[in-house]
């Protein structure tokens, strides 16, 4: 698999986010600050509450702006020289004989994306998974606690 196609994709699909992201944030901005929003007795709080729906919108666009701009500035490492896995490794996981796709990212963790008729999870340092699986080798196994269960993953492929 061709990472540098993978990133482009993501960064594609971060772009539409960020624009969608903005225009809610906008339109939220629009209801809040229009006429018809002001409020008409001292229980009407519709103006308020679209301003910090608006601010939040606003925060969601920002944090989409800096994963996009990780995206673009990252620089691609290739593993075939390098064993350790680290930032931008393609890493093929196995757990009770089903593989899974994860794309080690800085930003933007939990984002899923079809490519190549795979599909791949970004998952950054910060997750569970991404803590264990930094420094480790194919043929490691790491295991994950998620909530009152232990998942164990077999590293079969790092790209």
């Amino acid at each position: 698999m061709d990472k540098k196609k993978i990133i482009l994709k993501l960064i594609e699909i971060t772009r539409l986010n960020l624009q969608a992201a903005h225009e809610a944030a906008q339109n939220t901005y629009d209801i809040a600050t229009n006429e018809e929003s002001k409020a008409e007795n001292k229980y009407d709080t519709r103006g308020l509450e679209a301003s910090y729906l608006a601010g939040a919108q606003a925060e969601r666009a920002a944090d989409i702006k800096a994963t996009l701009t990780s995206y673009e500035n990252i620089k691609i490492q290739d593993f075939s020289t390098q064993k350790k896995i680290s930032l931008t490794a393609l890493v093929e996981i196995t757990n009770n004989e089903k593989s899974k796709l994860i794309l080690l990212m800085p930003k933007g963790g939990g984002q899923i994306i079809v490519f190549e008729n795979q599909q791949i999870q970004v998952i950054t340092p910060d997750s569970p998974l991404g803590k264990n699986l930094i420094g480790k080798e194919i043929g490691d196994t790491v295991q994950v606690s998620s909530g009152d269960k232990n998942r164990e993953y077999e590293i079969v492929n790092v790209i």
